[in-house]
């Protein structure tokens, strides 16, 4: 592992709904300086979209090469369309001695945990369970089967929070968000010898 403070990989997830995207993008508003991973999905591009911004499209063959080329940290698929996270860019960033933020679903986090013990979770829970129903219900008018469904995942997500080094209240997003970036930039409790040994 080598002396020191290793630059961190901090891994962001948590329920569906809970606002792991408005917190990332909050992030990258209030801090430019922080480096947050781009996936690569199999999905098209929504409109608004920015080809290496947003994501890195590519279609099934490609994304077969990546995971036959040992070139994703992680994977998963969800509604039809994977998704991953490239293992270069990120080694290069954490190579370079500077801290590197992924978000990605519980499924990838669990992954990542497996891969790189070192990372340090972070789990991006809600102010309340009515907040989150609140917030998944206000995504549009889907047949209360789905919505069910929903919440039943969503339940069972939350549970996953004690997997997690860290849980973070998305109650205020800019908040969150400062919170996040301390984490990011804070030296790991798992391997600091004393005060000083962080170089």
């Amino acid at each position: 592992m080598g002396t020191g403070t290793p630059a961190r990989l901090t891994v962001l997830s948590g329920p569906s709904g809970v606002g792991k995207g408005t917190v990332v993008a909050e992030v990258r508003r209030r801090h430019p300086d922080v480096w947050v991973s781009v996936s690569v999905t199999t999905r098209r591009p929504r409109p608004g979209e920015v080809p290496g911004v947003h994501y890195h499209f590519v279609d099934a063959a490609e994304f077969d090469r990546l995971i036959a080329s040992d070139g994703l940290l992680e994977w998963a698929e969800y509604a039809g369309n994977r998704y991953g996270t490239p293992v270069a860019p990120l080694r290069e960033r954490l190579g370079s001695g500077a801290p590197a933020l992924l978000e990605i679903e519980l499924q990838g986090a669990r992954q990542v945990r497996e891969r790189a013990p070192e990372a340090q979770l972070v789990f991006l829970a809600p102010p309340s369970w009515g907040e989150l129903v609140n917030r998944l219900a206000g995504r549009g008018s889907e047949p209360a089967a789905v919505q069910e469904a929903r919440l039943t995942i969503a339940r069972a997500e939350l549970e996953a929070a004690d997997e997690f080094d860290v849980v973070v209240v998305n109650d205020d997003v800019a908040r969150a968000a400062d919170e996040l970036v301390g984490l990011l930039t804070a030296p790991s409790p798992g391997h600091v010898r004393s005060s000083g040994a962080h170089e």
